[in-house]
């Protein structure tokens, strides 16, 4: 894919730190801030530059060719859109150096009328994003000179789908009222499994899609902040937390929401995992100011003097940074809604002389997720889900 293991690092290091200063519901993509980090750090100076190399976790000198590389490794993958915008005012005469290492064809114009401009960086927002989100975050004011903006859009369809169901927990936020539950069997065991961290154990589940855009959930324990366990989650794919996998773990409760158990059957059956879920739908609005120390940003805004010379010659210093992020999980495949009930009667005792491994995970409380490419491991959008969709009320009709 023509990403380096290096900037992979980068970028998921800087998911797992916003991770850490996240708290309750929220979804934030990493992958979409990084390079517009990168390409400042690039034509900044002084301690600006050297605050956004600290937040990008590599020298500012490599960071453009690393912000690069990224996104034309991200516009290979399969399901993944990616752009880059930038929009400045005419009268504004940017460095030919900076301005030559963007696409060729991300370079706008700001006219000066808020109305019009906003309008104009709006409509570019739902083309890049299929509509997914159709405002733009940003703050144009008169003293704009420049907007820099990037665009991140992942689609997959889970290689088997989930069934849709009514959720059962006894987390009492989520059993107040019907939640839209996901269930499916499997004969894979190794799509889960436990690692021991630092904060507590972690249960990972992965659920692969079609076009090896993956979605990791993580289930700590119930004291784990959500910081603790999504930075876990990054941990587990750099390798620095080994994950006991399905066929290896013992019998018992042996992770956050895990159990592995015994159970007789009349016929021999292949051990399987039984997967609970919820399906959710979020949207969250970030302001990347209130973090300025995590992005590299607090020199960066400071309006009094210019710090990036490397772009302009007319000083620049940075007015607003926010992020739109929307996530949605579903079962992703054919849906129906059905009723089917069979009158059961007792033909004789059974006769239970097999044995057979059953595994069974319920992510039904909250737990985080990393949205990922399945080959780089470069997490593309993480969250925290605290509220599940709703079971949908279907209106049902007697059989005739």
């Amino acid at each position: 894919m023509g990403v380096t293991a290096t900037t992979v690092r980068a970028v998921n290091g800087l998911t797992a730190r916003w991770a850490g200063a996240s708290e309750d519901c929220t979804a934030f993509s990493a992958a979409g801030v990084w390079p517009l980090l990168a390409h400042l750090a690039d034509g900044a100076g002084g301690a600006a530059r050297a605050e956004l190399a600290v937040a990008l976790g590599l020298p500012a000198g490599q960071a453009a060719d690393a912000a690069r590389e990224l996104i034309a490794a991200m516009g290979a993958m399969r399901g993944l859109d990616t752009a880059l915008g930038l929009w400045t005012k005419r009268t504004l005469e940017l460095r030919q150096e900076w301005e030559a290492g963007l696409p060729a064809d991300a370079h706008g114009v700001l006219t000066g009328d808020p109305a019009a401009d906003h309008r104009a960086l709006d409509a570019w927002t739902a083309k890049q994003t299929g509509g997914l989100i159709d405002h733009m975050p940003v703050t144009l004011a008169e003293d704009t000179q420049m907007v820099l903006a990037s665009a991140l859009t992942m689609r997959t369809q889970w290689l088997r789908p989930f069934q849709e169901v009514d959720l059962e927990t006894t987390y009492e936020p989520w059993a107040t009222k019907p939640r839209l539950g996901l269930r499916r069997s499997s004969a894979v065991l190794d799509r889960v499994g436990v690692a021991d961290t630092p904060g507590g154990y972690v249960t990972e589940l992965k659920v692969l899609g079609n076009n090896a855009l993956d979605v990791h959930l993580l289930l700590g324990e119930e004291d784990m902040q959500p910081g603790q366990v999504l930075g876990a989650g990054v941990d587990i794919l750099a390798g620095r937390y080994a994950v006991v996998p399905g066929p290896r773990l013992p019998y018992g409760n042996v992770g956050p929401g895990l159990q592995v158990e015994k159970v007789r059957c009349t016929r021999p059956v292949p051990p399987s995992l039984e997967v609970m879920t919820v399906a959710y739908h979020m949207k969250a609005s970030h302001d990347l100011l209130k973090l300025h120390r995590l992005f590299g940003l607090t020199t960066a805004q400071d309006t009094s003097r210019g710090h990036f010379a490397g772009i302009s010659d007319f000083p620049l210093a940075i007015g607003s940074a926010e992020q739109n992020t929307m996530a949605k999980f579903g079962a992703l495949g054919f849906e129906a809604a059905a009723v089917t009930a069979f009158g059961v009667v007792a033909g004789g005792l059974p006769d239970l002389r097999y044995v057979t491994t059953r595994i069974s995970a319920a992510f039904d409380r909250p737990f985080g997720f990393l949205a990922l490419h399945r080959h780089t491991r470069l997490v593309l959008t993480a969250g925290w889900v605290t509220d599940p969709l709703p079971l949908p009320e279907y209106d049902w009709e007697d059989e005739r």
